[in-house]
């Protein structure tokens, strides 16, 4: 496993009080690299398919990806060889490892972001847990809970399920949470694996490649309070407002679907321009809280979950933003891939750092995410940078 995180900063702007702010943010990986250039030979080798059909479709898939992490490596491979096998039940499996990766990889995230807070972890006194690559009971809030030394009487909300928008999701949560709860710390933590959807490419599952080409493992984290510690806590987000909005009657256009052989997903060709006809609205309704007339989408900065380049061309087209506003989230891309909850804190980072260095850097943001539902989520930012 490996984690990185920034220094933090002075804060210049004073936040709201009472208004949630981010103090910390980390994250941690598998230590399997794919480069990829090397993803297309691996995947082939690994499922030992043949298809040299299938295989030239994914040679000509566009993701603007340039290197992921995965927990599926060789080992794991020589271990439970039926999983690269087709119609295996491996469920079993699949969920014995990534119950065990899931929660080291959340662990080594809180642990960076521990270190950039400053605080110890008796402090936190409540835990958000995001993910969509574990079923167990008790969930892997209590077994992150307790890895981490964390008081017994912490509170604990496990989120399960919500695919690309659940770090905002954890967000709007750990906002309600901070606001609601004075003095209160939030650790929020979103993990998430691939292991579940792995399997040979079959023609009778086109996603499938998609999923090859796009999704990457790792977690992220995040310490979230309000009112902080002048000269201790170093807020450098203000989580002004938060937005949840799901399209009616769109709910089979992103299917996930848990069976024997894993978790199998089904992607409908009209998803992105479904967030193009919705998102114009969406955005102006969190813009409208700012307390100041904000006219023009290129006023604010932008944090949106990349779920993969064709979104973020069509957002940028649709909202008519300069080609740098969307810069962090084509990075977050090309760096990690797909991280699905994850992705988010990921771009929020390359974005703190991106305001840190730039004159007259924007007051106000949006946080945004879409997955399944179809749903949309989204947070007003404050820069306090």
């Amino acid at each position: 496993m490996s984690n990185n995180n920034s220094d933090s900063s002075a804060t210049r702007r004073p936040p709201t009080p009472g208004k949630a702010t981010v103090l910390a943010i980390g994250k941690a990986f598998p230590s399997q690299v794919v480069p990829q250039d090397c993803l297309v030979e691996g995947y082939f080798r690994d499922t030992k398919c043949v298809d040299l059909a299938m295989k030239e479709k994914l040679e000509r898939k566009t993701t603007t990806v340039k290197t992921r992490y995965t927990v599926m490596s060789k080992e794991i491979l020589d271990k439970y060889p039926e999983l690269a096998t087709e119609g295996s039940a491996t469920i079993s499996q699949r969920l014995t490892i990534a119950n065990q990766a899931v929660t080291e990889m959340a662990k080594e995230a809180s642990l960076a972001c521990f270190k950039q807070w400053g605080r110890p972890a008796e402090d936190i006194t409540h835990i958000v847990y995001v993910s969509s690559s574990e079923i167990r009971l008790p969930g892997g809030d209590l077994y992150l809970a307790s890895e981490l030394g964390l008081r017994n009487d912490v509170n604990r909300v496990m989120l399960y399920f919500l695919g690309c928008y659940g770090g905002v999701t954890g967000l709007r949560v750990a906002k309600d949470i901070a606001e609601n709860n004075p003095g209160s710390r939030v650790l929020l933590t979103t993990s998430e694996t691939t292991i579940l959807g792995f399997r040979p490419p079959n023609k009778s599952r086109p996603y499938d490649l998609v999923g090859a080409a796009l999704f990457g493992d790792g977690a992220a984290a995040a310490i979230i309070g309000a009112d902080p510690i002048s000269n201790v806590e170093s807020p450098f987000l203000e989580l002004n407002y938060a937005v949840q909005q799901f399209l009616p009657g769109t709910h089979n256009v992103i299917d996930g679907r848990l069976t024997e052989e894993g978790i199998n997903f089904k992607l409908g060709r009209d998803l992105p321009q479904k967030i193009d006809d919705n998102i114009e609205g969406f955005c102006k309704k969190l813009m409208e809280r700012c307390g100041k007339k904000l006219e023009d989408f290129n006023e604010v900065f932008w944090a949106v979950h990349p779920g993969g380049p064709a979104i973020l061309n069509r957002l940028e087209s649709t909202l008519k933003l300069r080609g740098e506003k969307l810069d962090c989230s084509r990075r977050a891309l090309m760096d990690f891939g797909n991280v699905s909850s994850n992705t988010i804190f990921y771009v929020m980072e390359y974005m703190r750092d991106e305001l840190m260095n730039k004159e007259n850097a924007e007051e106000w943001g949006l946080a945004l995410a879409f997955g399944p539902g179809i749903t949309f989520e989204g947070i007003l930012l404050r820069s306090l940078n």
